[in-house]
């Protein structure tokens, strides 16, 4: 199994459906709601474990009543949890609203994730150990730079997936082996990623493409099937991704693209990451 180590955010989503999502000023009545434990770091994680890796993550919960759930999703999914803290004050959440479509809108708020300002020791000898280092920018961006950078200089594979986007500078992506982003993603960012060795870009149902360092082009179809949320869809194809990353890119991506479609079929991001069973059954056919 590949080495995974998860440095990111954990948050419990708060998830509200409804028919359609309200225009600015107005008020729509919802169909349902649920708490979700989420976090792109945390799904990221669990997605990995789930699609065959060994995982371990390091990140940061709150002294609130959603800290023991959210430390227990990730021990539930085999992911270990040696490196996760406890600050004080609010874990993370988000607040997501999921149309009849799928379509969602997600408004986070960092809380404990905010204050994961700095690796110790353990932390970078873990992440110096690993075959693959995954990150996101739900946390600060110096604790990005620090596990980055330490990957890199103990030839850990540095996969990022630069969500939420925005610009960063060019030290950050001096230390990027990988980088997973969308298409609106890629479209903002544009040239930076220029930087990178290795680019895949995801387009929703129509699969995904990656660009390798020599510049030729991999696109990897789309697997069709009844979307029902889309929230954690993303993050299950990076996790699937990092999991399978050393097993080569084609391959890596037929399994993204599996895992991340198996997603969308469920509710709720972590509840709907498929099992490595389940994304073979669906590769199988």
């Amino acid at each position: 199994m590949a080495r995974i180590v998860v440095v990111g955010s954990i948050n419990m989503d708060l998830v509200t459906t409804v028919k359609r999502r309200p225009e600015p000023g107005e008020t729509v009545s919802g169909e349902k709601f649920s708490l979700v434990p989420g976090g792109k770091g945390s799904n990221q994680a669990i997605a990995a474990r789930r699609a065959g890796g060994e995982v371990g993550f390091v990140g940061a919960v709150g002294d609130d009543v959603f800290a023991d759930e959210l430390r227990r999703v990730l021990v539930d999914a085999g992911v270990g949890v040696s490196r996760l803290r406890r600050a004080h004050g609010p874990s993370g959440v988000a607040a997501i609203i999921v149309d009849d479509g799928g379509e969602n809108s997600i408004i986070v708020v960092g809380g404990a994730n905010s204050r994961l300002t700095t690796l110790d020791e353990d932390d970078l000898e873990a992440i110096a150990q690993a075959d693959v280092l995954l990150c996101q920018l739900e946390i600060p961006l110096p604790t990005v730079l620090q596990a980055a950078r330490h990957a890199r200089a103990h030839d850990t594979t540095v996969i990022l997936n630069p969500s939420p986007v925005r610009e960063l500078p060019e030290q950050v992506w001096a230390e990027i082996d990988i980088a997973v982003v969308n298409e609106g993603e890629a479209a903002q960012l544009g040239a930076a990623l220029d930087a990178v060795p290795h680019v895949i870009t995801t387009l929703g149902a129509d699969g995904a493409i990656y660009r390798g360092p020599d510049g030729i082009t991999l696109p990897q179809p789309g697997v069709r099937v009844e979307v029902v949320d889309t929230t954690g869809a993303g993050d299950t194809f990076t996790g699937a991704l990092a999991a399978h990353w050393p097993d080569g890119p084609e391959i890596a991506l037929a399994w993204a693209c599996t895992a991340g479609a198996l997603a969308t079929t469920k509710l709720g991001a972590s509840a709907s990451i498929p099992t490595r069973n389940a994304i073979e059954r669906l590769l199988s056919r």
